[in-house]
């Protein structure tokens, strides 16, 4: 569903570069009639206070537990540290739409992709890697939502309405590009639970400004508990990514190896090898 409205978008956008006109109502139903205009309207709904700390993530019907609240915050905690050693990505801490700690990851699209352009430039394909093989592979069990945004630049030859039309497309082109790469770098399609451009709404920045313009001319990926997940912690069987497994491990081991140098002095083969040792040497000396 995601590609078949970007490829509607994509193809109104490339008629659009050469003749302005806006969307008729035909166009329009063609989004709409290939099932994706249900499926804008439902992620965007899902959205609350765009853009400045929304609030995203469907609302699920099951009350959510004190503890399972604190589980789901300290997998957020570790997300949001490993997106932050992420370059060209800005990081925060929201909420979501269940009232849980969810965090929002920002790329300025001067740094993804060329004026104009939905192709990602070899920069943001390695930041993007990154943030793949460190946040959202290790923790499938949060939902991403993808959104870009563009500022308000008018196209030659175009109304307002026609640029604002246009920005809307280039700005879900450029969402979809990133959710493209994800998914090529093996970011599972279920967990990308959605895709959306919405244009020129919601700024971050003055458009009045070539530096507001570069601040709204945006993608947001945003991460946050999935029904799976707030299901799993209310039950108590939330799991901790492999890389929390590992540090366990490695913690279990180093406590054990002290344990034994309390008890033994050193690790028990070693204190053998010494007994031996020391017996050769008491045989010679007899």
């Amino acid at each position: 569903m995601k590609k078949i409205l970007s490829l509607v978008l994509s193809a109104l956008l490339l008629l659009g570069t050469t003749a302005c006109g806006s969307l008729n109502n035909t166009q329009k139903g063609a989004i709409i009639g290939s099932g994706s205009g249900a499926a804008l309207g439902a992620g965007i709904g899902a959205l609350i206070g765009k853009g400045k700390g929304a609030a995203i993530g469907g609302v699920i019907g099951t009350a959510v537990g004190a503890t399972a609240g604190v589980l789901i915050g300290k997998k957020m905690d570790k997300a949001k540290a490993e997106a932050e050693a992420i370059k060209n990505a800005q990081v925060e801490s929201i909420t979501d739409a269940n009232g849980l700690q969810a965090v929002k990851v920002t790329f300025e699209s001067g740094i993804l992709f060329a004026t104009g352009s939905s192709t990602l430039q070899s920069a943001a394909k390695s930041s993007l890697t990154e943030f793949a093989n460190n946040v959202l592979k290790p923790n499938t069990d949060m939902g991403v939502a993808i959104v870009g945004y563009n500022d308000n630049a008018g196209w030659k030859g175009c109304t307002a309405a026609q640029s604002a039309e246009k920005n809307k497309a280039l700005s879900l082109q450029r969402a979809q590009s990133v959710s493209n790469y994800l998914n090529g770098l093996g970011v599972s399609n279920s967990q990308i639970k959605s895709v959306e451009g919405l244009g020129e709404e919601y700024p971050v920045a003055d458009n009045s400004t070539a530096a507001g313009k570069q601040q709204n001319r945006r993608v947001e990926v945003y991460l946050y508990a999935s029904a799976e997940m707030i299901e799993a912690a209310n039950a108590g069987t939330l799991k901790k990514s492999k890389t929390d497994r590992n540090i366990e491990i490695t913690i279990y081991k180093r406590r054990l190896t002290a344990r034994r140098l309390f008890i033994f002095g050193m690790p028990r083969r070693g204190r053998l090898a010494r007994g031996r040792y020391k017996n050769k040497c008491c045989c010679r000396g007899k």
